[in-house]
């Protein structure tokens, strides 16, 4: 299905010194608890590499829905216009690095590239949460949730393009999303659960996930096996697999989503087969 950007871009009206977008919502809530200084703005501005000239718009795209007081005061339309940016940019990016790619595989490495899975990724490996503008219910969590944190990042573009226009946009999205891109294009899923499972037990534990094999079936030549994620001596739900391998990989995206607090993509009941794809 095509997806046309231009109403939304078009919706919003250029001026020279970049985007006339009115008034900046004032954001004031008693049950905000996570405040911003000029430091933390700049800070912000250098993880993005990007620097605001409107910084009550930065501040806008920095405040979750749980510390505004109304939704028109939260970052969630900016974030409705961040996710159209971002996925005309990296059209524009696939159209140009795979000239020779269908409109089908150009739509798969996309929807990998754009999914809430990579963009909560991406704003961990910025260390955007530490800016996000949360209320108590939210800030109460031991974890800020991934589909939070991908909101911010999409935000954050939006504010990007009403700032500085869609070039400044452009720039900064290819910045962070170009490298995605090729890992998208190099695997069935386009997401290395066990990389993204280590970069989060070397952050907070300062420790590398471990792997146990708890099960294995089936003869020599089709054998199965089930392989469960250990961090800082906590075993997360295993996963089957038709090799170590593959079985490693759903164990650490059992993992994700166990300390997310998601359904499991591969219950520990659920066996696989030999004839089953590896994962890489």
């Amino acid at each position: 299905m095509s997806y046309d950007v231009m109403p939304v871009i078009q919706a919003v009206r250029r001026s020279t010194t970049g985007i006339v977008v009115g008034s900046v919502p004032s954001i004031t809530n008693s049950n905000e608890v996570v405040t911003d200084s000029g430091e933390d703005l700049e800070a912000c501005e250098t993880a993005l590499g990007y620097q605001f000239r409107d910084k009550s718009l930065l501040r806008w795209c920095l405040t979750h829905a749980s510390a505004s007081r109304t939704r028109l005061e939260s970052n969630e339309r900016l974030e409705f216009l961040g996710d159209a940016i971002m996925g005309a940019v990296v059209c524009e990016l696939l159209f140009e690095q795979f000239p020779s790619s269908a409109e089908g595989e150009l739509t798969r490495i996309k929807s990998i590239v754009v999914s809430r899975t990579t963009c909560a990724l991406i704003a961990r490996e910025l260390n955007l949460e530490r800016f996000l503008v949360v209320g108590r219910g939210v800030s109460s969590t031991a974890r800020t949730p991934g589909s939070i944190l991908a909101a911010l990042l999409e935000a954050l573009f939006g504010g990007i393009y009403l700032d500085g226009g869609y070039d400044a946009a452009r720039t900064v999205i290819r910045a962070k999303l170009a490298h995605k891109i090729a890992s998208a294009a190099q695997s069935e899923t386009g997401v290395n659960f066990k990389s993204l499972l280590q970069h989060l037990a070397q952050k907070n534990y300062g420790q590398t996930p471990l792997y146990t094999v708890l099960d294995e079936k089936g003869p020599d030549h089709a054998k199965c096996f089930q392989i469960s994620a250990v961090i800082n001596g906590q075993s997360y739900p295993g996963a089957w697999g038709p090799c170590k391998k593959a079985a490693e990989q759903r164990a650490a995206h059992n993992a994700l989503a166990s300390i997310d607090g998601q359904p499991l993509p591969f219950p520990p009941e659920h066996e696989t087969t030999g004839e089953d794809s590896a994962e890489v």
